[in-house]
Formats: C-alpha cells, structure tokens, sequence
C-alpha cells in the first residue's frame, strides 16, 4: 500500500507490522456532524476495511473535544451546560456515522476523560524545559523545538497568519514568542475549572490528543490524521508537545484529508455555510451519501453540488442491476485502486466499468462500505 505522508511531502509506501494503530481527531461537538467531517472519518473508515481485508487488525482512535472555547461558548449561547450539549450533539453524530455505515472506533475518548494524562503531560514538558508559567497560564516554547514547522513546512508568517485563525492568539502579551501556544489556561467565571498545581484552569486546545494518543495507544502511532485545516496549527503543537517528552516521533505516517467547500469556501461550522448529513440522509438512502463522498479523492479540495447526490443515487442503481454472470472479481480491481493512494474515485470508475458489461460487483462495493 502505497499513502501520500503530508510530513514527507509525498505517496511513499505503508508497511503495516502487527496491529495498526491509528488517531483521528474527532468533532467539537456543539452542532451537528457536516459534510467536512464525514469526508474525514469515511476517508479512515476506508483505509481500514482495506488494511483488513488485507489481513491485519486495525485500532482507530477518534477523540471527542467536550471542552474548548468553543463548546463553551456555544453553550452560553444556549443557556446549557456544555455536557449537555456535548451529549446531545454526540448522538446525533454517532446516528449519521452510524447511518453511514463507519466502523466502530477502537475507542472514543473524551477530553474530560483525560484531565490526569493531561496534567501530568503538562507537567512534564514543564519540566523539560519546553515550557513556562505566565499570567496565570502555562505555555509551550517553540523556540526550544528546533523541528517545530518540520510537519507543515509552513514559513513563520504563514504560521502567525494560521494561528491567528484557528484562536492561537498571536498577540497575546503574556506570550514570549507569538507562536508559543497555551497548555493549560485560567478559566473564565462561567467555565469548566479543574485544579492544578499551576492553579484551577482548563486545558489548552491541542494537549488533549497527545495526551489521549498517549493513554489509548502509545507514545508512537502508525497514522495519525484528520482534515488539513488540523495540520497547522494543532497537529504541529502536537507533534512539538509529545516528542519534547518522549523524544520519539508521535507518527510515522499523516494522512490529511482535503476541505469541503461551499459555494467557493470551506465548509465550516463558524461560517455556518454547512451541507449536513441528517438533512442528505432525510432524502437519499445512505449508501448515496457515502458514494457521493468517495466520488472524491480523500486529498482532494472539492466543492458540494447538489448534482453530487443524484449522480451517486443513479451510480447506486446501475450498480443493483442484474449483471449477465461470471466469477465477482471486483474486489481485486478496487483493491488494486486503494492501495494507491486510497484511489476512490478510481474505484468507483472500475465497478461502473464492471457494471456495464454485465459483470457483478457486489464485493467490490462491499470492500467500499456499500451494500448492494
């Protein structure tokens, strides 16, 4: 198998050796699950039923972040508490992923579930010298890792200009480099506060999945993922955060998923320009939606149309028609396709080649997650 690894620029080859141990960073779960997230998680859906099917088990980690600004925030919006919120947004995830036909996750932590492996994390790259105690916060100090920006391979001002979007707060005064990031923060009045010896706060946005990856599989993992907004900032401070401890690397491979966009700009839930699953599953049967999804290639950035439904509906038909007979070989021809690369939309394209001339391609699709 052959996977594009975004740390070296480029498809090389992944040779899985024992259990596969992969991390996906999962939703903050203040709205329900979009298209954007259903791209991630199918994309990880599908490399493992194709490491299974090629014989080896898989461990798919994907974390749930209850508590950050933004849950928060939305919850005061609401008048609710933020688990209540989380709680009732994790079923309606659960129900579309589940809809879909995702495997079950190796394990689905929760950030709360965590405060100790974050605490003692925290306190451990305090005293490595990593980082510093300041107004109150305690911060990493990217001036003492030298590989810091070796993920993203970004330049320094396109990490200020990243960091200022995703709240990493460049200005803050109490920073000693404007790319320094928070490990653990005060709490606000109104919000979550557990104690520490730093003093009661809450974690910052990226300890929790060092600290999860640590707990659920291990100081280094086989993959680790999830849409390449995650890239920079959070899983750079990740990679800084868990290998100035370990003195390990935290992945041997990243695999980064392409954005969905919307008339011409990313699909996110702070723009609120979202095509959600729930509403797609209220008019297509599943098995649309997800071949609606793997008509894309994971990499790829794509725009939603509404076309993208009726098309992946008659694809579904065509596949149900009766085929003349013969041996099912379509499994091989999509498995030859995602080897390279996760090649969907090559897949896709093999079985309607199949279909056509009469040729079944029932486990074909199966080795896709689709049902016939």
């Amino acid at each position: 198998m052959r996977l594009f690894d975004t740390a070296r620029r480029g498809v090389v080859e992944f040779v899985p050796s024992g259990p596969v141990t992969m991390y996906t960073c999962g939703i903050t779960p203040y709205d329900a699950a979009h298209l954007g997230h259903a791209a991630v998680y199918l994309t990880f859906d599908l490399l493992q039923r194709r490491l299974r099917d090629l014989g080896h088990e898989t461990r798919c980690v994907r974390n749930v972040t209850d508590v950050d600004d933004d849950i928060l925030r939305k919850a005061r919006e609401l008048g609710v508490h933020y688990l209540d919120l989380a709680a009732e947004e994790m079923a309606r995830f659960d129900s579309d992923m589940g809809a879909l036909g995702l495997l079950a996750a190796y394990s689905e932590p929760r950030a709360t579930s965590a405060i100790p492996e974050i605490l003692s994390l925290i306190g451990a790259v305090l005293d490595s010298g990593h980082a510093y105690q300041s107004g109150g916060a305690v911060y990493f100090d990217v001036s003492t890792f030298g590989r810091f920006g070796a993920l993203s391979g970004y330049d320094r001002d396109t990490m200020l200009r990243l960091a200022a979007e995703h709240g990493g707060n460049p200005g803050d005064p109490n920073k000693r480099n404007p790319l320094d990031f928070v490990l653990w923060q005060p709490s606000l009045p109104d919000e979550p506060a557990w104690e520490s010896r730093w003093g009661p706060g809450r974690p910052g946005w990226h300890i929790e999945c060092s600290a999860l990856v640590r707990r659920e599989l291990g100081d280094t993992i086989d993959i680790h993922g999830g849409g390449r907004d995650l890239v920079f900032p959070h899983h750079e401070c990740e990679v800084a955060q868990a290998e100035a401890v370990t003195g390990r690397p935290l992945a041997r491979h990243w695999l980064h998923v392409g954005l969905v966009g919307l008339d011409g700009t990313k699909m996110s839930k702070s723009l609120g320009n979202l095509v959600f699953v729930s509403d797609l599953l209220k008019e297509y049967e599943p098995a649309a939606v997800r071949l609606a999804l793997l008509a894309h290639h994971y990499r790829a950035d794509w725009q939603w149309v509404a076309s993208d439904m009726d098309e992946a509906a008659a694809r579904l038909e065509r596949w149900r028609g009766p085929p003349v007979g013969g041996l099912d070989e379509s499994a091989d021809a999509v498995g030859r396709l995602l080897d390279e690369d996760l090649d969907s939309p090559g897949a896709l394209g093999a079985l309607d080649a199949l279909a056509g001339a009469g040729r079944p391609v029932v486990a074909g699709a199966a080795l896709l997650g689709v049902a016939l």
